[in-house]
């Protein structure tokens, strides 16, 4: 066990993890529903423009690491 927590902190660590892996595709998907009605560079297209927001996201989401803590 990594981490030794009780039921209701297993639990509500199971469902925070949940809602956040949703918002990440959630927020992912909006963004490349919105590019793909803009105009990319040939070499941005598709998996290369994927790869720079889910690099930019996860460093946006880095920034809440630490925020809650459950002890």
């Amino acid at each position: 066990m990594i981490r030794s927590y009780g039921f209701w902190q297993t639990l509500l660590y199971g469902i925070g993890s949940g809602l956040g892996w949703w918002l990440a595709i959630n927020m992912l998907a909006a963004i490349r529903e919105k590019m793909a009605k803009t105009k990319l560079p040939a070499g941005m297209s598709g998996t290369a423009i994927s790869f720079i927001i889910t690099g930019i996201m996860a460093m946006a989401f880095i920034g809440f690491s630490g925020i809650f803590t459950i002890q």
